[in-house]
């Protein structure tokens, strides 16, 4: 889809305003050395967190996602467009000597933080050394994500999420079982690696508060993954028991998952014996509740095939609106499965005010999943032009503008 011409925002080069919200990074410059989604992923927490962010591209296409489409959005896939609202742009060539001391000059002049996730090496082959750069500027906080960590076998080989969910083993517990592999369906590990570098990047800037001093942090794709998976990697140490995927439901909890009523599914999480008790009342099928087999969570994750089979036929006889309605008053958590059309229409969505434009700008994009005082913060303005902001960045021009003169 394409934005109508009504919808064409502001000029890149106009400073981008503070949101009315609470933003506590304000005055915090963030130099985003990015592509895809971990890092950009990390640059929009910390833009709508309030932090002036500058995502460096190439000046040749620029971010890959840019072209990750159909759909489009104003040129621009609305992949790129909902991971870098709030940014500015600026293309550098880092091929080039002037588009390297360009760079540099920007991260030891301006830079609170630097974030970055190219490919293993890239950085030091440009002449980018961590190391120097912190001795220059000792506040400087860095912060690399990487594709399978700094060190071991893997640290030079390149890394994407489907192939992180594939080796940390989230893949083997998602799905169903006797069925293909599946990945988890949205960028899970991308955007998990983002959210901890904001973590760090968070932790680093509470204790340069005390000491002036900044630091190296380092997070990647299959350490994200592998902490992911911190609850089944437990269940077999502790067991030796290889967990299996589940469908809808859960390794350690029954019944919790999902049910197919007599219209549509429902998600029923009975998670303790007490709602176990209250499910059973609610379906009219006391004889459960009372069989000493389902007594406690144990039993009935011993006996999962046969119960899950049995509430299966017995929620198949309920609409699942008239279910849900009953299971709600008797205080068992339960919701519809909704699709993705059917989420921003959903009162609740809407309720929360997280999925709004930005200004000037008609799509809607998704916030970040906190308040402060009551209030959420978002960084206003919409996704950068490739190289929107050069103009007000480069003190000198770069080997790019001195070829298009």
């Amino acid at each position: 889809m394409t934005q109508p011409a009504s919808c064409t925002g502001a000029a890149d080069d106009a400073p981008i305003e503070q949101s009315p919200a609470r933003r506590p990074l304000d005055g915090i410059t963030v130099v985003e050395i990015g592509t895809s989604v971990a890092a950009p992923y990390a640059g929009l927490v910390l833009a709508d967190l309030g932090a002036r962010v500058v995502k460096i591209e190439n000046p040749d296409g620029g971010d890959y996602a840019r072209g990750w489409g159909p759909p489009f959005w104003d040129d621009t896939s609305s992949t790129f467009a909902a991971l870098n609202r709030g940014k500015e742009s600026v293309t550098l060539d880092l091929s080039d000597v002037r588009g390297r001391a360009a760079l540099r000059a920007m991260i030891v002049g301006d830079a609170d933080v630097v974030v970055q996730n190219l490919r293993p090496g890239l950085l030091e082959k440009f002449g980018f050394d961590v190391g120097a750069l912190r001795r220059e500027k000792p506040s400087l906080i860095w912060c690399d994500i990487g594709a399978f960590g700094s060190r071991g076998p893997l640290h030079e080989k390149p890394g994407y999420d489907p192939l992180a969910q594939a080796t940390a083993g989230i893949m083997s517990v998602t799905g169903e079982p006797e069925r293909p592999p599946v990945r988890v369906g949205v960028s899970l590990v991308d955007m998990g690696s983002g959210m901890w570098s904001v973590i760090g990047v968070l932790a680093q800037l509470l204790g340069r508060e005390r000491t002036g001093d900044g630091g190296r942090i380092e997070t990647s794709l299959f350490e994200t993954a592998l902490a992911w998976m911190t609850i089944p990697l437990a269940n077999y140490d502790a067991s030796g028991d290889v967990p299996s995927p589940q469908g809808s439901g859960t390794q350690q909890i029954v019944p919790y998952q999902a049910f197919r009523a007599a219209d549509a599914w429902l998600m029923i999480a009975a998670g303790n014996d007490n709602l176990f008790s209250k499910l059973c009342r609610v379906l009219e099928r006391p004889d459960l509740a009372d069989d000493d087999a389902y007594a406690t969570n144990a039993g009935r994750v011993r006996h999962r095939e046969r119960l899950i089979a049995t509430l299966q036929d017995t929620v198949a006889t309920f609409d699942a609106g008239h279910l849900a309605a009953r299971l709600d008053e008797a205080g068992v958590p339960n919701a519809p499965l909704l699709g993705v059309a059917d989420v921003p229409a959903h009162p609740q969505t809407v309720a929360l005010k997280m999925h709004t434009p930005c200004e000037g700008d008609s799509l809607p994009l998704m916030g970040i999943p906190l308040s402060f005082d009551g209030v959420r913060p978002r960084a206003p303005a919409r996704w950068p032009s490739l190289g929107g902001h050069n103009e007000r960045w480069l003190r000198t021009p770069t080997a790019d503008q001195e070829t298009d003169e």
